[in-house]
C-alpha cells in the first residue's frame, strides 16, 4: 500500500510540472549562462593571456587610470550611499501613503531603464550646466555641478534608484503591519518602531539594492561621459579610460583595466551576500 502511494506521489509530481525535468532544464540554463555570461568573461582571460606581467602592470597602474579608479569608486559609492537613504524613503511613501498621481510616480522609478544612458546624460548636462536650469541657480552660490564629480554623482543617482526602490518595496508591501501596531502599543516611537521592526526586514533588500547600485554606478558610461566633462586625472572614469584604449587599438590594456572593474564589482557583491548571510545567521541565532 505504502509503495504504491509512492509510485501515485511521483506520478503526480511529474504530472504536475509545469517546465520541462530537471536535466533539460538545468541544460537550457547553463546553456544560456554560458552564451551570456562565462564565455564574454572567459574571452577576457584568452586576451590578457598574451599579455605579459609588466604589460599588465603597466596599463593597470598608469597614474591616470589610477585617477580615473578613484573617481568612479568614490563617485559610485556616493550615489549608491545617497539611493540607499532616499530609495528606501521613496519606496516608504509609495507603499504606505495613497495620493494623487502615485502610480506616475511608481511608473517613473523605471524611467532611467528604459530611457537610453546617453539620453540621460545629455538631460542632465543640459540642466546642470552652467547655463542651465538647475545649474544656473546653483553657479549663483558657488556650486559648479556639471563637468565635476558632483555631476558625475548625480548620473549614478539617477540610473541606481530604481535598484533600491525595486528591491526594497516588495519587502514593505509583504510586511505585516500587526508588528508595528504591537510596537506601537508597547510604547515604543515611530523611529524605534522602524529601527526594531521594520529595518530588520528590509535590511537584506537594501543591501541588494544598494550593491546593485553601486555595481552599475562602476561601469556606467553612457550617463556620465556627458556630464563628466572627461577632464584627465579629475573627472575621467574608468570606461572612458577603456574606451580610449580600444580607439588606440590597445586591447591589451583595455582588457587589463577591464578585469580590475570585473573585480571590484565581483568583490562587492561578494562582499554584500557575505554580510547578508551573516545577518541572517545571526537573526537565526537570536530566535
Amino acid at each position: 500500500m505504502g509503495q504504491a502511494k509512492l509510485v501515485s506521489s511521483k506520478r503526480l509530481r511529474k504530472k504536475n510540472r509545469v517546465i520541462p525535468g530537471f536535466g533539460l532544464s538545468m541544460g537550457i540554463t547553463i546553456s544560456m549562462l554560458s552564451l551570456i555570461v562565462l564565455i564574454p568573461l572567459l574571452s577576457i582571460f584568452v586576451v590578457l593571456s598574451g599579455v605579459g606581467p609588466a604589460d599588465f602592470w603597466k596599463a593597470i597602474s598608469d597614474p591616470q587610470a589610477v585617477a580615473a579608479y578613484r573617481v568612479s569608486l568614490i563617485c559610485a559609492l556616493a550615489a549608491a550611499l545617497v539611493n540607499a537613504l532616499f530609495g528606501t524613503i521613496l519606496a516608504w511613501i509609495l507603499v504606505r501613503y495613497r495620493f494623487p498621481g502615485r502610480r506616475i510616480l511608481d511608473g517613473l522609478i523605471e524611467l532611467p531603464f528604459a530611457l537610453p544612458t546617453a539620453v540621460a546624460g545629455i538631460a542632465l548636462t543640459t540642466l546642470y550646466s552652467d547655463n542651465g536650469w538647475i545649474g544656473k541657480l546653483l553657479a549663483g552660490i558657488g556650486i559648479k555641478v556639471a563637468y565635476t564629480p558632483i555631476g558625475i554623482t548625480i548620473a549614478l543617482i539617477f540610473i541606481g534608484i530604481p535598484f533600491v526602490v525595486r528591491a526594497i518595496q516588495p519587502v514593505l508591501e509583504k510586511l505585516d503591519g500587526q508588528y508595528e501596531e504591537a510596537a506601537t502599543m508597547l510604547g515604543a516611537s515611530g523611529w524605534q518602531t522602524f529601527r526594531r521592526v521594520v529595518f530588520p526586514e528590509i535590511r537584506p533588500a537594501l543591501l541588494t539594492g544598494f550593491g546593485l547600485a553601486f555595481a552599475r554606478g562602476l561601469g556606467e558610461y553612457g550617463s556620465v561621459i556627458f556630464i563628466a566633462g572627461n577632464i584627465p586625472y579629475e573627472t575621467q572614469i574608468v570606461p572612458l579610460i577603456i574606451m580610449s584604449k580600444l580607439e588606440q587599438f590597445n586591447y591589451g590594456a583595455a582588457t587589463s583595466i577591464a578585469l580590475i572593474m570585473i573585480v571590484f564589482s565581483f568583490l562587492t557583491l561578494f562582499a554584500i551576500n557575505f554580510i547578508q548571510s551573516r545577518l541572517n545567521h545571526a537573526a537565526k541565532g537570536a530566535e
